[in-house]
């Protein structure tokens, strides 16, 4: 069956309400990068406004390495935070969703509905673990191409999302160059530098090397979560910037007025951090963890081209790229790259660099100075 309407509840006020999860499932094999095949595949997905008449009026929402598939309003009235990116999908909101089907999909690899290293593998009927083949970003977008099909959307009118999302927007638009008519990537990379693939790397260490990864054998066992807290401190550390880390934390300490002379966490930064960690672990599974940072490591957008503007001479969608000027995992000048290959391959390539002490977090936090920046985007015909 075609959707043509999303579980959710507008209010007055912007909210899209209350939602529900959906899922859709295949028995066919998805032949991965690898040359691997995946089977059976599930999708967890949510759905926000009404396809129209055209079915060209859907927004697809690419979400980052720790995200999932609710991006806006609230499961249940008692939860206590909406979805990821709330505040900017709703009536009225940079999503417009008396204007777009707006639609965000959890990756393959991920923990949160879609198939992944903890799902069920029918061949031992067991969880997957380090059997779950190595996934890629032009795998995580060719799975979404499916429900995009049996949705019946050919075209989107638009596809956004930062960081990883954003990645997967490159790759939607150079690879499926007739799926998507305009492209909004945000605070992310054509590829990974020596360093980026260093921070994930000694995530991944911290994890694998905790006694409790068991060689990620550990469902039905205690998890390592001593290892994943670790990895989702540093990974935080990367999202944030020296302004806003000394802003909200300098040198104080937590609940001292002098300090105690001891080993453990003393300072107010160093319990934000523990509470990162802490908080992560009960909604992550670390072996996706593992399998998505590698995603991000392999992924590089002018795979299988003679160059990055080469690979953009496939697109035909149209650019809205913004980077913010503190981010230091993926700096401003990733983006210029992006842009100025885009231009090179005769694209219609817009660029913004837009100030912020947010660092690489603001592409989650800046909705007030994103909002008109995507409406009027996503106004063109």
């Amino acid at each position: 069956m075609l959707a043509t309407l999303n579980h959710t509840r507008e209010t007055l006020n912007g909210d899209v309400g209350l939602v529900q999860t959906q899922y859709a499932s295949w028995d066919e094999p998805l032949r991965l990068q690898s040359g691997q095949e995946l089977a059976p595949i599930t999708l967890a997905y949510e759905t926000y406004g009404r396809l129209n008449s055209r079915r060209d009026n859907a927004v697809l929402v690419m979400h980052a390495l720790s995200g999932d598939a609710h991006v806006a309003g609230r499961h249940q009235p008692t939860d206590r935070k909406p979805g990821w990116w709330d505040a900017m999908v709703g009536p009225g909101r940079a999503l417009d969703t008396q204007r777009y089907f707006v639609i965000c999909v959890n990756v393959i690899g991920g923990c949160r509905g879609s198939t992944g290293p903890s799902s069920i593998d029918p061949r031992s009927d067991r969880p997957y673990g380090l059997r779950f083949p190595v996934v890629t970003i032009p795998d995580m977008v060719a799975a979404q191409m499916r429900l995009l099909d049996r949705l019946g959307i050919h075209t989107l009118h638009a596809a956004i999302g930062g960081s990883m999302g954003g990645m997967q927007v490159l790759e939607l638009a150079i690879n499926h160059p007739e799926r998507v008519r305009l492209a909004i990537p945000l605070a992310t990379t054509a590829r990974h530098g020596a360093q980026q693939i260093a921070f994930n790397h000694i995530g991944r260490q911290a994890i694998m090397r905790d006694p409790n990864w068991r060689g990620g054998d550990y469902y039905g066992h205690q998890p390592p979560t001593a290892g994943l807290a670790v990895a989702r401190m540093l990974g935080h550390m990367t999202y944030l910037s020296e302004e806003r880390l000394q802003r909200r934390f300098g040198r104080n300490l937590q609940a001292a007025a002098a300090p105690g002379f001891q080993l453990g966490s003393e300072f107010a930064v160093e319990s934000y951090l523990d509470y990162q960690g802490a908080s992560f672990v009960e909604r992550f599974d670390a072996n996706s963890y593992l399998y998505i940072t590698r995603a991000l490591d392999y992924f590089d957008a002018a795979q299988g081209h003679a160059s990055l503007v080469d690979a953009f001479r496939q697109a035909r969608a149209r650019f809205l790229v913004v980077a913010f000027s503190s981010d230091w995992l993926y700096p401003p000048r990733e983006s210029e790259a992006l842009v100025a290959a885009m231009r090179a391959a005769g694209r219609d390539a817009r660029y913004v660099e837009l100030p912020s002490s947010l660092g690489h977090d603001a592409f989650l936090l800046e909705h007030e100075q994103l909002t008109p920046l995507v409406a009027e985007f996503l106004a063109l015909s």
